[in-house]
């Protein structure tokens, strides 16, 4: 088992998890480092998801090992979240199952402001629209000031306008809240300007790297065409299920027994 520095967050050692005689992905080596933002791409039925499960716990790999660093604090916000209209649960009764001690009382306020979620912390979640939605959904993993987020698809279905607020905040969070990220995305615009590293997923890593070299390597060609081939400028940092599992995932994140 590898040995963490105080930078490394967590790495995969080939990875792999297969369903019957089908692979899901295969061989997965990678490793996020401390303020890391990562990107995942690739296209439908490449294993995106499943390795985000494998991440998380809710897989265990097949073969090989996913190594964590001990007490690593992981953030989810899933692709999708729906809630039974029946379901009397308010946005406050979702934000209240965050811990209490991670963040101080003017920092959560200060978040709360910042994704406009006060004038929400009444409503019931199930009339929420899909931007408000995914807002709380962000803020909620980030009252646990966690080492590393995952944001799985976090702006599909969403307008321009909710689009690209979201994206943002995430580009600037506040000092107190900078963190690993591992972005899942089909938006290659904001990949190759709002990421450092860009790994890209069909079954196994077909190819990885910045944005400005990726971009011109022939399996990314191959798989999303020619015209992401102009160089890319990174915009610096200051910092993908099923969902009727999802406010479950959510919860057994903060719970989450992690090797070291």
């Amino acid at each position: 088992m590898p040995r963490f520095s105080k930078q490394n967050r967590l790495s995969t050692q080939r990875s792999t998890q297969h369903l019957t005689q089908d692979w899901l992905v295969f061989g997965v080596n990678m490793s996020i480092d401390e303020y890391e933002v990562i990107s995942l791409i690739g296209p439908n039925g490449a294993g995106k998801s499943t390795l985000v499960k494998l991440i998380l716990g809710l897989l265990t790999p097949t073969t090989g090992q996913i190594d964590k660093a001990s007490g690593l604090q992981l953030g989810y916000v899933p692709q999708k979240f729906s809630v039974e209209k029946i379901l009397p649960l308010r946005v406050k009764d979702l934000l209240q199952q965050a811990s209490k001690n991670r963040l101080n009382q003017n920092q959560r306020q200060q978040l709360l402001t910042a994704l406009t979620i006060t004038p929400l912390l009444t409503q019931q979640l199930s009339h929420l629209s899909g931007g408000e939605m995914q807002r709380v959904l962000l803020a909620r993993a980030l009252l646990e000031k966690p080492d590393l987020l995952i944001l799985d698809e976090p702006m599909q279905g969403l307008d321009p306008e909710t689009e690209s607020d979201l994206y943002q905040f995430i580009d600037h969070l506040p000092d107190f809240l900078r963190c690993a990220m591992l972005v899942v995305s089909h938006d290659l615009h904001w990949v190759m300007q709002g990421s450092r590293h860009v790994i890209c997923l069909n079954k196994h890593i077909c190819c990885q790297g910045q944005p400005a070299d990726i971009g011109m390597t022939d399996e990314f060609k191959q798989l999303f065409g020619h015209q992401y081939q102009q160089p890319y400028i990174h915009k610096p940092h200051h910092c993908a299920h099923d969902p009727q599992h999802d406010l479950q995932t959510m919860l057994a994140t903060d719970k989450m027994v992690v090797k070291s």
